[in-house]
């Protein structure tokens, strides 16, 4: 789809372009791509790249336009009902009056950045301003997102204490490899924001615009390793938990073993083809329980006081 927005009072749609607005391509179809060629003279090949769920934050230069490639935050439900979190790439592409952005993916970003501009009654932002507040507008996403992650990881460690379960241990690795998706994407993000800052020295721009980006972008990564690290650290907790329990449950495996051993070893002296004494006494088969119980009380009492079974 591909729709135009113009800056007045916040953002609004428009049904034909004009100079400075915000051209909106959503998973342009081959025709949408034709016009953005033919009448913008977008380059295609850069465009086709945004299909691709795995490409890289990168910025790039080519006949005046000024194109960069950031990664947005993406949140979905699966099959299980249960929250996934991911990034996707963002296009972007600004020369002189003409700025355009292309996303092939589900995200809350961008339209929620529409809603912020009107309660915010923006009067103008175009160009590389427009740029610098997507950016913004996409770590601050990072955050929301972030924080919810932290309530997950919350809410999972409260169930995990009251008990052990495999669903919830790979639910905790799930939001560990979520965490390492931001990470990743947070730092590309970065490269790309020191590279236009470069580009964009000499050209008009709000520099206080800028700063908050650098903050807020700092900011998303350093939240985001802070998690990684207390999730690291809990996971790390629970595998010596899981090992204790084991090694208790080993030891009184061990322990049953020894005791249930000190009868079996008598009833085998006992039922061997060979004459002992009581294998025609009446008393024959009585002492020999008696026995067996007399030494496994007797070595559940030297079990019971030694260190190495402690």
């Amino acid at each position: 789809m591909l729709s135009y927005w113009k800056c007045s009072n916040g953002f609004s749609e428009i049904k034909q372009w004009k100079s400075g607005c915000w051209v909106r391509a959503t998973s342009p179809t081959s025709e949408e791509l034709a016009i953005l060629s033919e009448r913008f003279a977008v380059p295609l090949d850069f465009i086709y790249d945004s299909k691709d769920v795995e490409e890289r934050p990168r910025v790039d230069h080519e006949d005046n336009w000024l194109m960069a490639f950031i990664r947005i935050p993406c949140k979905s439900i699966d099959e299980d009902g249960d929250t996934v979190f991911s990034t996707a790439p963002l296009a972007i592409l600004v020369r002189d009056d003409v700025f355009v952005t292309v996303c092939n993916f589900d995200n809350e970003v961008l339209d929620d950045f529409i809603n912020w501009s009107k309660r915010k009654h923006y009067q103008s932002c175009k160009g590389y301003d427009l740029m610098l507040s997507l950016m913004l507008s996409t770590s601050v996403w990072y955050l929301k997102y972030l924080k919810q992650m932290n309530s997950m990881m919350t809410a999972a460690e409260g169930r995990l204490e009251k008990k052990m379960d495999n669903d919830e241990l790979m639910r905790m690795m799930g939001i560990g490899k979520f965490l390492i998706y931001f990470i990743t994407s947070l730092k590309g993000n970065s490269t790309v924001l020191a590279r236009i800052k470069m580009r964009i020295r000499s050209l008009p721009y709000d520099e206080d615009l800028l700063e908050d980006v650098e903050i807020e972008s700092q900011q998303a990564f350093d939240t985001a390793n802070i998690y990684n690290n207390i999730l690291k650290r809990q996971q790390e907790a629970y595998s010596s938990v899981i090992g204790n329990n084991l090694n208790r449950i080993m030891k009184t495996l061990t322990v049953v073993t020894i005791l249930l051993m000190i009868p079996t070893v008598i009833a085998g002296y006992y039922g061997m083809n060979v004459p002992n004494g009581f294998e025609s006494h009446w008393l024959g088969f009585p002492l020999a329980i008696a026995i067996s119980v007399v030494l496994m009380a007797c070595g559940y009492f030297f079990i019971r006081h030694s260190k190495f079974f402690k």
